[in-house]
């Protein structure tokens, strides 16, 4: 009778363990998925730019400044998603979002590239890619927390030790893009 009450409590502590360390699994995998979906829209929005680059240079040809701020910008997204490290591309992505930023600004001025169809195209591209990346570092974010939540509650957390699980980053905003907006008139 006490060797069934052994088994029977070693059985149940096993399938917690085996249930807690596929938990530990699915969220993980989710955080990597959310952060695969990041990666797929920052790809989108890198690759709309060299058109919206060619497209404005037409019309603004002494905005050079502007122009070669987004293609660096650019160049730097591409290379922080080459080293795929969450903190370093969200310091590249947000340098890039302020470089569009400067340049749909600089469109203000010339009416005729503002009524360009490939432009306007361009700028609805952006935008659009600018809101799914936005929703998509919400999910990663919420992924994340959830992932690390569970590697540091207990039970779970003996367990996340035991495999070496590792808290993930979250996606943060720079500290420039927190500062309040100036507005002059």
């Amino acid at each position: 009778m006490i060797v069934w009450i052994i088994v029977i409590i070693l059985a149940v502590l096993i399938l917690s363990i085996i249930g807690v360390y596929n938990s530990l699994i699915t969220r993980r995998n989710e955080a990597k998925n959310s952060w695969a979906q990041i990666d797929v829209q920052l790809k989108r929005r890198n690759d709309l730019i060299p058109n919206l680059v060619e497209t404005v240079k037409g019309y603004a040809k002494h905005e050079k400044e502007v122009l070669e701020n987004v293609t660096q910008a650019r160049n730097m997204m591409v290379d922080a998603r080459s080293h795929n490290n969450p903190k370093e591309i969200s310091e590249a992505s947000n340098s890039l979002s302020g470089a569009l930023k400067s340049l749909f600004a600089v469109s203000e001025n010339y009416p005729d590239l503002k009524a360009n169809q490939n432009f306007l195209m361009l700028q609805e591209e952006l935008a659009g890619t600018e809101n799914k990346i936005s929703y998509a570092r919400q999910h990663y974010n919420d992924m994340v927390m959830m992932l690390n939540n569970k590697i540091e509650m207990f039970p779970s957390n003996m367990i996340a030790g035991m495999f070496n699980f590792a808290k993930m980053d979250l996606f943060e905003t720079s500290e420039k893009e927190r500062e309040n907006v100036k507005v002059s008139f």
